[in-house]
């Protein structure tokens, strides 16, 4: 790199200045970041392991900057890495290549909110909690709510299928999505906006969502929008114990029984976030939690409780009480979704995993992560989606540490095997990234994984956008572990 950031270790100094100019253009010269200190806040994404800066980070404000800028980069063959707010966990947003971040953070309108049809347009950098704040006064709702929803962007979602608590009822980003506008590497635009009851041939749509940026760049989406529930009750039902609260789960889903969300804390997350600004009033000597939502007409809710409360006490539960009004639903809610800004209280970094076990498996697996990490000295929290068995054990470390850095990578791969070996899948909702793409050996044959790799190459057959993510980078018997940051230093 030069001095003043350019990519000049790619490119000779004179085609790296035109490039910069020529990006100032497009975007204005404020859009363009080419200085080493604003270059750091683009090394990585969530998952602070992974960091490796990028040559020049550009954000355009449209579709048709965004289309110019990716075909100006194609020119110098650069690699590309979509962004939106940063907020993913795999390390899927880290540029591994260097080359150029294309952030979406600037488009942020609302195109277009259709009421009667149930739908909207938006660009890829709208924030996820704002769509739903500006359709509530028509009685609609985006569903998909990940944790960082007053932080994460509707484009990245759409990347990476992401999910939330709410999704055991309404399922992943994927069955919200109608319609989007992307552009290739090379600077041509796919729209594929216009909602439709079926799409007429491939359905590409379907391809781009969870394609985590290594197809295209998405700068614009169309999704659907639900009508709000007549009535919605949140219950907090305490547990002794941990596995009391994952038995109940399984219990509930077997009676069939279905709230739209299923959360469970554990008592360290508790005691993180009832010591935090998150405080919500969970009580600190439970061993976990289970915070439900229930939604339907009055009836419906009414008989469900009902149901629920029986089950609850059946398990061991030994209190189960019902939010006194919305404020109070508001801070049960602001408790979880700030469970893992809560546990900075714990220790200083956190590695969020993510993987999918059978639900009549919950209580075992929840046991075997916290065996493993007990094992190796880590401390671990267990916050999670329940209803989905998307399990979110948070392993809290200081990342100036080498040795517990080392430990806990060699958790999260013990934790991982462990999750598949039990018929589990690596991923509920935060994607494979850099963090998972080599486990990917563990789930598919190498025929399988060049498949997928074919229609890789038919979007982008130069392989420039969002290199060595998702799909593993050599034959399943070459893998090897990517490449780790012990605060500030990149160690093999």
């Amino acid at each position: 790199m030069s001095d003043n950031g350019t990519p000049t270790s790619f490119l000779d100094r004179a085609r790296a200045e035109r490039l910069v100019t020529d990006l100032a253009r497009i975007v204005g010269p404020r859009a363009v970041v080419a200085d080493q200190e604003r270059l750091s806040t683009y090394e990585s994404d969530g998952l602070a392991l992974y960091r490796h800066r990028p040559w020049l980070v550009v954000l355009p404000r449209n579709t048709p900057e965004a289309a110019a800028v990716m075909a100006r980069l194609a020119q110098d063959e650069l690699p590309i890495v979509p962004r939106g707010a940063g907020t993913g966990l795999t390390g899927g947003a880290s540029p591994v290549r260097g080359g150029a971040v294309v952030s979406t953070s600037r488009m942020r309108d609302l195109i277009e909110l259709d009421v009667q049809g149930r739908y909207a347009r938006v660009q890829a950098g709208l924030v996820n909690a704002d769509l739903t704040h500006a359709c509530s006064k028509h009685g609609l709702f985006f569903a998909p709510d990940p944790s960082s929803q007053q932080a994460c962007t509707l484009g990245g979602n759409v990347a990476n299928n992401s999910g939330g608590p709410h999704c055991f009822k309404y399922g992943s980003t994927v069955r919200h999505v109608l319609g989007l506008v992307a552009v290739d590497a090379k600077g041509s635009v796919l729209d594929l906006g216009e909602p439709r009851c079926e799409p007429a041939g491939l359905d590409l749509v379907g391809a781009l969502v969870g394609s985590e940026g290594t197809l295209a760049l998405i700068t614009e989406v169309t999704l659907r929008l639900l009508p709000a529930p007549e009535r919605v009750e949140t219950l907090l039902a305490v547990f002794g114990e941990l596995s009391e609260a994952c038995d109940t789960v399984t219990a509930l889903i077997a009676q069939q029984l279905e709230p739209s969300a299923i959360e469970i804390l554990d008592r360290l997350t508790i005691e993180a976030v009832e010591a935090s600004v998150y405080r919500a009033g969970y009580p600190v000597d439970a061993g976990a939690v289970l915070l439900l939502d229930v939604e339907g007409t009055a009836a419906e809710v009414e008989e469900l409780i009902e149901a629920l409360e029986e089950v609850v006490r059946a398990h061991g539960g030994r209190e189960l009480t019902r939010a006194a009004n919305a404020a109070d639903r508001g801070h049960l809610w602001a408790g979880r979704k700030g469970a893992f800004g809560a546990l900075g209280r714990v220790a200083p970094d956190l590695y969020v995993t993510d993987a999918v076990v059978p639900r009549t498996r919950l209580a075992e697996l929840v046991a075997g992560t916290t065996a493993i990490c007990r094992e190796l000295g880590l401390k671990l929290a267990n916050v999670f989606h329940a209803g989905d068995g998307n399990l979110h054990p948070n392993i809290c470390y200081d990342g100036r540490d080498a040795d517990e850095v080392r430990r806990v990578l060699e958790a999260g791969q013990r934790i991982q095997d462990l999750c598949l070996a039990a018929g589990g899948s690596l991923s509920g909702e935060h994607g494979l990234g850099l963090e998972k793409r080599d486990g990917m050996c563990a789930l598919f044959n190498q025929s399988d994984l060049d498949s997928m790799g074919r229609l890789r190459t038919a979007f982008d057959p130069a392989r420039r956008m969002n290199p060595d993510k998702l799909l593993p980078t050599r034959p399943c018997m070459e893998v090897r572990t990517p490449r780790v940051a012990v605060r500030g230093e990149v160690r093999d």
